[in-house]
């Protein structure tokens, strides 16, 4: 039985707004948090041994024996990203879910990522990457592989926050991200952080030849899917080479515009879609690639995904290059399955402000943009192993599974924490950890990649 003797009544009382009933205002010395549902993910945590693959990895150690351990501070980074709290060190039942005795600062989390070089950052994040692949599930039908890039507007100076393209404020200095998604697992294979002023392409064929080391062919690429800013020979013909299957929004140049209206043969989808193709050889391209077209006729009522051309009043054209050799149609559904992807993008930055964490050192910025990717493909597969019912975003998770009001107890010897009924307690909690605590690790063979420092 918990003693209510520290719970000492304040010479205070209150009225309820619209009852008016009188309320007594106490004070209690027991620890209180609102995310006792933490202890599921924790006991996630526990199972992959993550604090231990830290541990091993951690390229940062400090010499000072007051200093908290940096493998501990990121970790507490993590949780205070996916709490979406800044004021974690007041939450002392939080503190012994977690096991820590002193919750790191602001400055103390800053001062860490600050530490990190290009070749820290390699030589944590790339062995990482390969300890979550290696759980990652086998599918029948392969994996696809999206590509897609964003922007993080910036505010002072930072480095590589450079004028650049910014479809929501012209002319604000930002950070150019590059991510490769694993679309049917959710899962981001890889990603980098970039000056604001690169294309969307730079440097694209590098980095994919750093995620497909990762991947080291765990299992077959089935396909590569990307947008027009990803339209580039130079990516198509790397494509090609490694006999990966590819689908890319064509940039409409006047040379594909001229062939597209040229089609003569449409195959009728329905009363308002059409598709066709062509063969087209571009300036400075070695051999003609495939064109895959969709014509939309315009409906005063719907707006119209694709661009008018002017010879051709009363459609709209979406153009898509293509090593592939399905049907136009296929070709179509297979890259509309791709715009998932934004919800991947729209998830780290929304859910966990991903674009929210700058420093004015360039590497330590990355830092921080690398392990709150690792976050969210733990969040994805906690979702796998605690046996949840479809995808969940991971504003859905906090809100229904880690947000729990809870109150640090003791029973005997034991350390006790009280889960509140009426945000679900253990009743919604316990399918959950019994799932996590019976969860067989799929693991695959395991291929280390060689890190380039």
């Amino acid at each position: 039985m918990e003693d209510l003797s520290s719970d000492k009544a304040v010479p205070r009382e209150m009225r309820a707004l619209l009852t008016g009933e009188r309320l007594k205002l106490r004070e209690t010395e027991r620890a209180v948090t609102p995310f006792g549902g933490l202890a599921v993910f924790v006991e996630y945590l526990n199972r992959v041994d993550l604090i231990g693959e830290l541990r091993r990895r951690m390229p940062v150690q400090y010499r000072s024996r007051n200093q908290i351990d940096p493998s501990s501070t990121l970790v507490c980074f993590l949780v205070s990203v996916l709490a979406g709290a800044a004021w974690l060190r007041g939450d002392k039942a939080l503190h012994a879910v977690l096991g820590v005795q002193r919750f790191p600062t602001d400055d103390t989390i800053c001062n860490l990522f600050r530490r990190f070089t290009m070749g820290h950052v390699q030589r944590l994040f790339e062995p990482l990457k390969c300890w979550e692949m290696e759980r990652l599930p086998l599918r029948n039908d392969d994996y696809s592989l999206d590509l897609d890039s964003t922007v993080f507007e910036r505010y002072g100076e930072q480095e590589g926050s450079l004028k650049g393209h910014n479809p929501r404020k012209h002319g604000r200095p930002s950070h150019h991200p590059l991510l490769a998604v694993l679309a049917e697992a959710h899962f981001v294979l890889h990603g980098w952080l970039r000056s604001g002023n690169c294309g969307t392409s730079r440097g694209v064929v590098e980095f994919l030849e750093e995620a497909l080391a990762l991947w080291q062919q765990r299992q077959k690429i089935r396909l590569v899917r990307a947008d027009s800013g990803f339209f580039d020979d130079k990516l198509l013909t790397f494509l090609e080479q490694r006999c990966l299957p590819y689908i890319v929004v064509t940039r409409l140049t006047q040379w594909v515009k001229r062939e597209a209206q040229r089609i003569q043969q449409w195959s009728a989808v329905d009363d308002d879609y059409a598709v066709g193709e062509f063969q087209l050889r571009l300036h400075n391209w070695k051999a003609a690639r495939r064109f895959v077209v969709v014509r939309e006729r315009i409906r005063e009522k719907r707006n119209s995904v694709g661009r008018k051309l002017i010879d051709v009043p009363g459609y709209t054209f979406r153009i898509f290059v293509t090593s592939s050799t399905a049907s136009p149609l296929e070709i179509w559904r297979e890259y509309n399955r791709r715009a998932d992807m934004e919800n991947r993008i729209e998830e780290l930055k929304n859910d966990l402000a991903a674009d929210g964490f700058c420093l004015k050192q360039f590497f330590a910025t990355e830092a921080a943009f690398r392990a709150i990717l690792l976050l969210f493909n733990l969040l994805v597969e906690f979702q796998r192993a605690a046996g949840l019912p479809g995808y969940q975003q991971p504003a859905t998770l906090r809100a229904q599974v880690l947000t729990c009001g809870a109150i640090l107890g003791r029973a005997s010897r034991h350390v006790v924490l009280h889960l509140s009924k009426s945000w679900g307690g253990l009743a919604r909690r316990i399918p959950l950890l019994d799932s996590i605590l019976n969860w067989q690790i799929p693991i695959s063979p395991k291929l280390e990649s060689e890190l380039i420092t």
